[in-house]
């Protein structure tokens, strides 16, 4: 929810969204997300119900929206890969900057609150729903990238389906073991070498599957 270089107005609508998600997240991580409706996180946010209709479609996207900016990751590591560079060496190059960055997207924040909302969306089916979606549309997007570029819309999905699993495989160790208790350091300090051997398995299968000319 980035708001640099945007106008009064648009500032204004974005501190709204940013402010009612806020709310939203205090209320279901409190009482649970079945237990809350959109009526109660409009009134908490001192906003109609309509204003939360406006930024958000559906209750799911109250927690889920924000977080799924990162589903064209991806894509764009494959998109943005140097001449030279095939599809398994770049994921596997962005996912390595991903942990040194210690991005909460892959699991590697261990703020109270990042543990929480990772709990809530395990323990809640629709939410666990809606995240199995997100890493669909994740690989039907980077099946494109691939596919524009090799004309192959079969090997494309399969190279992108192998992409995101190890992708999604590393990042739910990471939340297995944020929430079995282990320091967020302890699991980042050995993320790459474990990202290693996970991406050296698809590698073996996909080295020489579109690399850039």
């Amino acid at each position: 929810m980035a708001d640099d270089g945007l106008g009064l107005r648009e500032r204004k609508k974005m501190q709204t969204a940013r402010k009612v998600w806020r709310t939203a997240v205090d209320l279901f991580l409190e009482h649970g997300y079945d237990q809350v409706s959109v009526a109660q996180i409009a009134e908490a946010a001192e906003v109609s119900k309509m204003t939360v209709f406006n930024y958000f479609k559906t209750k799911e996207d109250l927690l889920m929206g924000p977080m799924e900016e990162h589903i064209e990751d991806l894509a764009n590591a494959l998109r943005e890969r140097a001449a030279g560079e095939s599809a398994v060496v770049a994921a596997h190059r962005q996912f390595l900057a991903m942990v040194e960055a210690r991005d909460p997207s892959i699991g590697l924040s261990g703020d109270r609150r990042q543990l929480d909302l990772i709990h809530l969306v395990t323990s809640t089916p629709a939410l666990t729903r809606r995240a199995y979606l997100w890493s669909v549309r994740s690989e039907l997007r980077a099946a494109e990238v691939l596919t524009e570029e090799t004309g192959d819309p079969l090997l494309s999905a399969v190279a992108a389906a192998q992409l995101v699993g190890v992708r999604s495989a590393l990042i739910s160790d990471h939340h297995r073991r944020l929430l079995a208790g282990e320091p967020v350091e302890e699991i980042a300090g050995a993320a790459a070498e474990r990202a290693g051997r996970a991406f050296a398995l698809v590698e073996q299968g996909l080295k020489g599957f579109a690399v850039r000319a």
